[in-house]
């Protein structure tokens, strides 16, 4: 493991608390990159899930701000045990969507191929799409001390003004439909677009088109949770 372990007492309080959740494939990512009792760059690791490791011009301000950094020590394995479980809750009951658990986020990736997509040119969210949107609501609304950020991208069919203009529009009515359908509160809410800037794949292929043309749903702890954490964990 690359990141640096503070120490022994908090590995095997980490895996205490996680070890009813390792068959979760999230979960296992997290194992693998924070799991809360580590020390890491703030939201670096978030950013390069969301974009691709490729950091784009577009959008509306800094999601680095937004993302904050990783809580290290007691305090972050009890935020770890949380997010890792709201992870496996939103990969049983949205099998389609790509669930990954970074740092102290779980970034969740839909795509043409994975339950939220638009038609051609269209960034109404459309009677398929609200399916899965409906279940995700579900689970924001269970688990109510995280922001979450919502990251529109296109691929490079068209022009990048027109693209960067799609992705917006896209990711805004993702938003919308969280806070105005669905009720959830607007300040829970960072709103950001990137165009074709940040493909994650091959724009010369179908395939590749496909998997850049996404949205991207970040779920992060809101300071109570972390304020919470620090409580609990005596620090």
């Amino acid at each position: 493991m690359k990141n640096i372990i503070k120490n022994i007492g908090i590995i095997a309080m980490a895996v205490a608390l996680t070890v009813s959740f390792t068959s979760c494939e999230a979960t296992k990512n997290a194992n693998n990159k924070q799991k809360g009792a580590v020390i890491g760059a703030a939201g670096g690791a978030v950013l390069g899930a969301i974009l691709g490791n490729n950091l784009g011009k577009g959008g509306n301000g800094e999601l680095g701000a937004v993302i904050g950094g990783v809580v290290g020590g007691g305090a972050g394995v009890l935020i770890g045990n949380k997010m890792d479980k709201q992870a496996q809750q939103i990969e049983t009951e949205i099998p389609g969507a790509e669930v990954e658990r970074v740092d102290d986020g779980i970034v969740i990736t839909f795509d043409e191929n994975s339950g939220v997509f638009f038609d051609t040119g269209k960034y109404n969210v459309n009677a398929a799409s609200q399916v899965n949107l409906d279940k995700l609501s579900g689970v924001l609304k269970e688990y109510v001390d995280t922001n979450v950020l919502v990251i529109g991208h296109t691929d490079s069919v068209g022009s990048e003004a027109s693209n960067l203009l799609l992705s917006q529009r896209r990711a805004q009515a993702v938003t919308s439909y969280f806070t105005g359908s669905k009720g959830l509160s607007a300040g829970r809410f960072t709103t950001n677009w990137y165009g074709e800037q940040s493909p994650i794949g091959d724009n010369n292929t179908p395939e590749g088109r496909a998997h850049n043309r996404r949205v991207n749903i970040v779920i992060v702890p809101n300071e109570k949770m972390k304020q919470d954490a620090e409580t609990e964990a005596g620090n």
